[in-house]
């Protein structure tokens, strides 16, 4: 809401059915009676001097999604709830804090100091928060509190509830003592659904905005930090009960995030947060830390940083390596090096060739940087040597050949003759269905591994069948070592 406007009454507006209802009001327009539901006209007729403007479901939902990401500083585990809250699962979370109620606190208190109105409710189920935080005393968590909730408490269709009402039915105690299967056959399973969740007989997971890494770790400063120093220090406190759990875990890090919080972190800020990926999967704490270091000078610490997350997004098993008389990886060192040049110059400035499962050879390797994984594929079958060097694209050749299905006899390549003294083939391989065949049009082709009389040896193909009228193409694809 616009500073000018604070202090007067205000509603947001949307049109259904060609009229205009209110659907949003501030302090002041609710004190003068007007709420969600009301037509523009009753509400004017309230108070003529509303002020108005258009709701915006879908700029509501982005800064919901944002103060869902902004709550991480309390628990990994968040999600919005539209159109107007923030589930939050604390479990294991509440003690950094002091308690459960010091963390609702701090949790309300900065949304308000940042305009925001907000209620916390703290439950054992989703479903109870709900209600409480909506229609009851989000302080106490009681049986008997969520008893005296209206059955509009349990998330259920305006329908369901003015049905429940007819029958007398207006508070959720008043649903204990009735026979399930006649609520069940006259309201439908959804009744019960809600029912069971509110009281943990039915699981109601959380789905989290973003996937929660498996091995994570926080830090909370009694004072905040803001020295180089100590930031360094305790990334490398951090870093070292990270590795610690992966270690338990047989595994090793691929791809470091750490999230940083500061204490003037605005509600729709993003959190500062820097990544680092690795060549091979590793838990050594001295080497990340060396690999951080020159990250942490993007950092602004502002008025200090109260918490810091760290999370390995991604993993991978840890291979036993050679060592030397120190201990040291042999290509230890070299990994490390990859790292640092894939840091400084981008991961894509720095490239290393992988196989890739096809049967085309200019598709079976690809450059990859060296923190992407890609999945072995199978083992090249025995007795179908490749090159060491292909042409891209295949040259063209003029070849000739006595029979349809024999080997040249001799080819010419870039002018010069050469006549085939030995010959192994054909081996044929056709191109992948589901992928463009490129401007040479090659759907079929047949190689052959030749040698000429000084000993040079190639990689030949016929692209194309012998068709009457037509002449298949040759090329030379690559050199045989």
């Amino acid at each position: 809401m616009p500073p000018e406007l604070r202090g007067r009454p205000f509603a947001l507006l949307r049109t259904e059915r060609q009229r205009r209802m209110v659907v949003a009001v501030n302090r002041v327009a609710a004190s003068a009676g007007i709420g969600p539901g009301h037509t523009l006209s009753d509400a004017r007729a309230l108070e003529p001097g509303l002020e108005v403007a258009e709701a915006t479901p879908e700029a509501d939902a982005v800064l919901l999604g944002r103060i869902a990401d902004w709550a991480h500083r309390y628990s990994p585990w968040t999600a919005a709830d539209e159109p107007d809250g923030v589930v939050i699962d604390i479990t294991g979370c509440a003690h950094l804090f002091g308690n459960e109620a010091a963390l609702a606190a701090d949790l309300t208190g900065r949304l308000r100091a940042a305009g925001f109105a907000a209620r916390a409710a703290i439950a054992d189920t989703p479903a109870a928060a709900w209600g409480l935080v909506r229609f009851g005393s989000p302080e106490d968590r009681r049986r008997e509190r969520l008893d005296g909730l209206p059955l509009a408490a349990l998330r259920l269709p305006a329908e369901t509830v003015e049905g429940l009402h007819a029958l007398g039915l207006r508070r959720i105690g008043d649903l204990h003592a009735m026979p399930r299967a006649g609520l069940a056959a006259r309201f439908g399973g959804r009744l019960l659904q809600r029912y069971d969740q509110a009281f943990g007989r039915l699981d109601e997971p959380i789905s989290p905005r973003r996937p929660v890494p498996e091995h994570r770790e926080r830090l909370t400063f009694a004072e905040p930090i803001s020295t180089p120093e100590s930031i360094a220090g305790a990334l490398r406190h951090l870093l070292g009960r990270l590795c610690t759990g992966l270690e338990a875990a047989g595994q090793g890090v691929r791809r470091l995030r750490l999230d940083t919080h500061r204490t003037d972190q605005r509600v729709d800020d993003e959190a500062q947060s820097l990544t680092l990926g690795t060549s091979r999967p590793t838990r050594d704490p001295a080497a990340l830390a060396r690999l951080a270091a020159p990250l942490l000078e993007r950092i602004d610490p502002g008025p200090g940083l109260e918490t810091l997350v760290l999370s390995a997004t991604e993993t991978g098993p840890l291979i036993a390596i050679q060592t030397g008389i120190d201990g040291e990886g042999i290509d230890g060192g070299l990994a490390e090096l990859v790292d640092r040049l894939a840091l400084r110059l981008g991961e894509r400035a720095v490239l290393r060739l992988v196989p890739r499962e096809s049967w085309l050879p200019e598709r079976c390797v690809a450059a990859l940087p060296p923190v992407e994984v890609l999945p072995l594929p199978k083992p090249w079958p025995a007795g179908r040597p490749r090159p060491l060097r292909l042409l891209t694209p295949p040259e063209p050749i003029e070849a000739t050949a006595p029979l349809p299905d024999d080997p040249p006899l001799q080819f010419v390549w870039r002018g010069l003759r050469h006549r085939v003294s030995r010959a192994e083939g054909p081996e044929r391989i056709e191109c992948e269905w589901w992928r463009p065949e490129g401007s040479l049009g090659l759907a079929v082709r047949d190689y052959y591994r030749v040698e000429d009389g000084a000993g040079r040896r190639f990689w030949l193909f016929r692209a194309g069948l012998y068709r009457p009228g037509e002449w298949p193409r040759w090329f030379l694809h690559g050199f045989l070592g």
